[in-house]
């Protein structure tokens, strides 16, 4: 079957994002979490905090897309730096960014509704714990709020 992306979609899953209690949804495309490619939509409201991780897999390369909103992609250098930040917003300068493996990087939604298109290969696996940047907040931890306000700061 034939899916296709549209604004009523993408407005339905920025809906769930918004009432979810970590203020983000996923709508998978992919069969199941062992298929080998990934593709989704990914809504993130500007209060989720998604923590700085990269993926050490050779094979996890990921492409990311604005198709809502505004998003913020920040990149780090191991130590946790900030070495690059990177605005996308769908028919701007910039849309998408494809990050290869191993690059500590962080996504955030600038604005509330905002979507993103993910692809990568699967199959899902949690992240591992040197996958983790160890100078962030885990998600829930005192000081993520914090962290995520200085990471909105690099977009004002």
């Amino acid at each position: 079957m034939i899916t296709v992306i549209d604004q009523a979609l993408l407005a339905a899953v920025a809906a769930e994002a918004q009432a979810a209690p970590r203020r983000r949804r996923n709508r998978n495309f992919h069969p199941a979490d062992d298929y080998p490619g990934h593709r989704l939509l990914n809504a993130v409201e500007p209060d989720s905090y998604v923590m700085p991780h990269r993926h050490l897999d050779p094979h996890k390369d990921e492409t990311i897309l604005c198709l809502r909103g505004r998003l913020g992609i920040v990149v780090f250098d191991p130590c946790g730096a900030v070495d690059r930040s990177i605005l996308l917003t769908p028919g701007g300068d910039s849309l998408g960014v494809d990050i290869p493996h191993g690059v500590f990087h962080a996504v955030l939604a600038l604005e509330p509704g905002t979507v993103l298109f993910e692809a990568k290969s699967g199959p899902y696996v949690p992240l591992a714990a040197d996958e983790k940047a160890p100078w962030a907040p885990a998600e829930g931890e005192p000081g993520a709020a914090d962290y995520l306000a200085r990471l909105h700061r690099l977009f004002d």
